[in-house]
């Protein structure tokens, strides 16, 4: 308000009358109060208006992503779930938005942070390349991310708390067991390529099969969607030498798999192993049950939403590393045959 008023030459409070609506200055300043205010990046703080009764604190999650792809996507569902319930303790709002790429999602940030829509956010999808970081510590925006940063870029932000999942830790764990059940042709079904997790479990799964001697041991990339995992799964199947083992990044792609799998002619588990990243409901509707990796993924939310509000507090950022998942053995996982 000091920078407008001496801007526009007239008084703090008639500043305050222009941009609140109220009378007491004329429209010639009104009119003039507004351009200024416009010209310096003023939005209406919702935070005042919290302050005033008027509304309530809040964060903000942004999702980018394929929209088709997060209606099914049971990891996003219960992690939303966990974050609920830590800001309703706290009576803090959760602004979300669904947009098609990081660009578009660093522009909501911008204009959440210039209107004070905001105290801070849940930045979920780290990728290899990820401008969000830079950005949040340029805007001042508090921030906690679900999901760990690339090795290189930790140190790089302070400010920014981390949940960190041990996405390689959990991949080397199916390559043993797989292994152990005598696979040696696994294709891994991965998720979007750009992201920073889909890069750890793709190199976990190359350093295991290096260390194993199973040079047949691959990954695919896809868009998380059922259609491209059984398009996927199809184009393996239909190799010369098609895998004994599939691993799905999550659990619609693993359904989708196990069903192309059955329309080819092919058994689960007797021709083809299947195994999900994510374990949900659905797992256990489709037959056979499939084997899963099981985490407490609304206990992720949780998480997350702690530490952000730790930060609003006050707090210094801090790293928390969540258990490492287990696999839960069901009737798609048997010993390789061939």
């Amino acid at each position: 308000m000091k920078d407008i008023a001496k801007r526009a030459g007239v008084s703090e409070s008639a500043v305050s009358f222009a941009l609140n609506d109220r009378p007491g200055v004329s429209a010639v300043t009104r009119d003039r109060v507004r351009r200024v205010a416009e010209q310096l990046g003023w939005r209406p703080s919702t935070a005042a208006r919290a302050l005033s009764g008027e509304g309530s604190a809040t964060v903000g999650l942004v999702l980018a992503r394929p929209a088709a792809t997060l209606g099914v996507d049971s990891f996003f569902l219960q992690l939303i779930s966990g974050i609920q319930e830590i800001l309703s303790e706290r009576q803090l709002g959760l602004l979300l938005q669904v947009v098609e790429d990081v660009p578009a999602e660093c522009a909501v940030y911008r204009r959440w942070w210039a209107e004070h829509r905001v105290d801070g956010v849940l930045v979920v999808d780290p990728r290899t390349d990820d401008p969000r970081p830079d950005l949040l510590a340029e805007l001042g925006l508090p921030g906690v991310v679900i999901g760990a940063l690339p090795a290189g870029d930790s140190g790089r932000h302070p400010g920014l708390s981390q949940v960190r999942a041990d996405d390689a830790g959990a991949m080397a764990a199916i390559v043993g067991r797989l292994h152990e059940l005598g696979h040696r042709r696994i294709v891994h079904i991965a998720g979007l390529p750009s992201l920073a997790h889909t890069e750890r479990r793709i190199r976990s799964l190359r350093i295991e099969a290096d260390r194993r001697g199973l040079p047949e041991a691959r990954s695919l990339t896809t868009d998380y969607s059922d259609t491209q995992g059984a398009a996927a799964t199809r184009r393996v199947l239909e190799e010369d030498r098609p895998p004994t083992a599939l691993i799905y990044d999550n659990d619609v792609m693993a359904a989708a798999g196990a069903a192309v799998t059955t329309g080819l002619g092919l058994s689960v588990p007797g021709d083809v192993s299947v195994i999900s990243w994510e374990d949900s409901a659905l797992c256990r509707l489709v037959r056979p049950w499939l084997t899963a990796l099981s985490r407490d993924s609304v206990a992720f939310g949780r998480i997350a939403a702690t530490e952000l509000a730790a930060l609003l507090d006050g707090g210094g950022a801090r790293t928390v590393q969540v258990p490492l998942p287990r696999l839960i053995e069901r009737e798609s996982l048997d010993r390789a045959r061939s």
